[in-house]
């Protein structure tokens, strides 16, 4: 990834506070999320204080990289689909993570993503996590929907 590049997150959403994907939680994972074809991208680093145990990535980490990642993936598709400039605010109605193997923590991580189905409101997602050796160690199926005003997160991309 170009890390003088805009991520999603960063363009759509720099003041969000979310702790898988805000650009303004200074505590939180900050993945950026790119578009690449008919996919999103991210790598991320972990750090130790990730781990489950040691040299490997915690599983509710993992769960929270795909969720987010995933979450962009749909809103981004959604935008596109619909010909704004904006994505809509989505938020995740379901998602099932499937861990595959142990995720090592000593290097980057990959995650890919990709719409399977859609409306107008709510995307369905497909994704995966890869080890820094190239293993997919853990996937994810979810479906995220576009809030309306009035929904408490309809506002929090700022």
């Amino acid at each position: 990834m170009n890390a003088t590049a805009k991520s999603l997150q960063e363009t759509y959403a720099p003041s969000s506070i979310c702790f898988g994907c805000g650009p303004a939680n200074g505590k939180g994972l900050r993945i950026r999320s790119f578009a690449s074809g008919d996919e999103v991208v991210c790598e991320w680093m972990p750090e130790p204080h990730h781990e489950a145990f040691p040299g490997m990535l915690n599983g509710g980490i993992i769960g929270t990289l795909l969720d987010c990642h995933s979450n962009w993936t749909a809103a981004h598709h959604l935008m596109r689909q619909a010909g704004e400039e904006r994505p809509p605010c989505t938020v995740t109605a379901d998602f099932h993570v499937k861990l595959l193997r142990p995720t090592p923590s000593g290097g980057p991580v990959r995650l890919h993503a990709r719409v399977v189905e859609s409306t107008a409101d709510r995307a369905t997602i497909e994704a995966s996590l890869e080890s820094a050796e190239g293993k997919t160690t853990a996937t994810c199926r979810g479906t995220f929907v576009a809030v309306k005003e009035g929904h408490p997160a309809y506002h929090r991309w700022g």
